[in-house]
């Protein structure tokens, strides 16, 4: 089982929700009439992005299971060795499909988590909106769910991100 990662975006990779999470991470920690996104909302819109992906890709990815954390786990944050648990967005955690066998015996599920804190960090920084910042980590993590390297990724995402 390995892992993959989707470290922190660059300053210019985020932007502000236009619908519930208009505010910027700056408003939302000083209007108190904000409150910042919950667990819940962050995989509410994990899973809207999911529902938007064409149904050839949701079907190789039926059995993959999205979960939502504050921060990455310690372990997790030597293993990349990360300067923080910030700059962790989302990480795949899994045998992706390039070396997976209908013999192998499943230890464990395969994963996406998405990581509250980081996300609402990197949208501080950047002008795409929460639900964009998710749509993009998500897709970037399912990549590694195909066996796609960062570098494979890069070279997709091209300058969008």
């Amino acid at each position: 089982m390995g892992h993959t990662a989707s470290r922190r975006a660059p300053a210019d990779a985020c932007k502000r929700d236009p619908a519930r999470y208009r505010l910027g991470m700056t408003d939302l920690l000083t209007d108190p009439d904000a409150s910042l996104p919950t667990l819940d909302d962050i995989a509410a819109l994990g899973r809207a992005a999911f529902a938007e992906l064409p149904e050839p890709f949701r079907g190789l990815c039926r059995d993959l299971v999205i979960m939502v954390q504050d921060l990455p786990e310690p372990e997790i944050c030597a293993e990349f060795e990360l300067d923080s648990p910030l700059d962790l967005l989302g990480l795949y955690s899994g045998t992706d499909l390039t070396r997976a066998s209908v013999l192998d015996v499943r230890q464990d599920l395969d994963r996406i988590y998405l990581y509250r804190l980081p996300l609402l960090n990197a949208l501080h920084f950047g002008r795409d909106t929460l639900a964009e910042l998710v749509n993009h980590v998500l897709i970037h993590e399912i990549g590694h769910h195909f066996g796609l390297s960062d570098e494979d990724m890069e070279r997709i995402e091209g300058d969008r991100f």
